[in-house]
């Protein structure tokens, strides 16, 4: 019985270290090279994201409704994170915005294959 609780307490510690070895090669390489745009930056979610994924060293794209959210959160950040103003409710705001990301992010925001 003794021989059965060390092969299983064995087999737990080598399942354990692969699992741990597995994520490792889940992290994402050269962060500041990536990019990611978040929406509703002003206040709440949004705005702990944007400050959470510049903390990371991603490049990051925050857009604000208004100009006084977009003053304190590239107060709060790195030079790094970007600001730019969107109504959501507004369709050319939204297009003129989304030529803005194409033109910041450039080849890297195009897909990839791994």
């Amino acid at each position: 019985m003794e021989m059965f609780i060390c092969v299983l307490f064995f087999l737990a510690i080598f399942y354990l270290w692969w699992r741990w070895r597995a994520q490792d090669g889940q992290k994402i390489q050269d962060l500041s090279h990536k990019y990611v745009f978040i929406t509703g930056c002003d206040s709440g979610f949004g705005n702990l994201a944007a400050r959470t994924f510049d903390e990371k060293g991603f490049r990051v794209l925050a857009s604000c409704l208004t100009e006084a959210g977009a003053l304190d959160l590239k107060e709060a950040t790195s030079e790094q994170l970007q600001t730019v103003l969107l109504d959501v409710t507004n369709p050319d705001n939204v297009r003129k915005v989304a030529e803005w990301i194409k033109a910041e992010v450039g080849s890297a925001g195009e897909c990839q294959k791994i």
